[in-house]
């Protein structure tokens, strides 16, 4: 059967002001003053443990500490990750409809595997996503394309695009071998054609169509 399988963060959702702050109550309980969101969104997209070591580096906090700010981090998040959180606009309706034409839908994620699972508890998506592989759920995380074909297993094989917003996406879907599909108004930082995706969209209403045209 085919199968659709989303990033999340950039790309359903959305996720930057909670995630923003989180990174600032830490900074806060530290001591330190806050980053910007636009600093904060731009650290977004290969795992907490990149997002940690960048907002390190940003504010000079001592890297002998990690481990204990990242293990704060993830109890600040866990509580917070859908205060602010919103989908994109036209998200559910696309989801439905890509369900409705008899696509199975899956989620690969950076994001550790209880937030996300919060969130999409939060969304109304909990029973959406036939396979969900997060940012724990393996040793290696994006780009690495175990992940992704990790979901694609979890779907059950067959012909898969992959949805996604960054530049992390676009290099996990090439190493797996899966066509991508370019969602442009999340956390991408080059320009569109550096990505080299199948096609590229600015507003889910235009998801399925591609969908069908691209997917065997």
């Amino acid at each position: 059967m085919a199968a659709v399988i989303f990033d999340l963060d950039g790309t359903l959702v959305d996720s930057a002001a909670d995630i923003h702050a989180a990174v600032n109550r830490m900074l806060a309980e530290e001591g330190h003053p806050g980053l910007t969101r636009a600093q904060v969104t731009g650290m977004v997209g290969s795992g907490v443990g990149v997002l940690l070591d960048r907002v390190i580096a940003a504010t000079g906090l001592p890297v002998a500490g990690r481990d204990r700010l990242l293990t704060r981090f993830m109890l600040i998040y866990e509580t917070a990750s859908a205060n602010l959180t919103q989908c994109y606009e036209g998200v559910p309706a696309a989801l439905a409809a890509l369900a409705d034409s008899g696509l199975t839908l899956g989620l690969c994620t950076n994001k550790p595997e209880r937030p996300t699972r919060a969130l999409l508890k939060a969304m109304g998506w909990q029973d959406r996503f036939a396979s969900v592989i997060c940012g724990d759920s393996l040793p290696t995380r994006k780009p690495d394309p175990a992940m992704l074909q990790a979901a694609i297993a979890g779907v059950g094989g067959g012909p898969v695009l992959y949805v996604g917003d960054s530049e992390v996406d676009a290099e996990t879907a090439h190493a797996a071998g899966v066509g991508f599909l370019l969602f442009t108004e999340g956390y991408r930082k080059s320009p569109v054609e550096a990505l080299n995706p199948l096609a590229s969209f600015s507003h889910f209403a235009e998801l399925p169509a591609l969908v069908a045209r691209w997917i065997a």
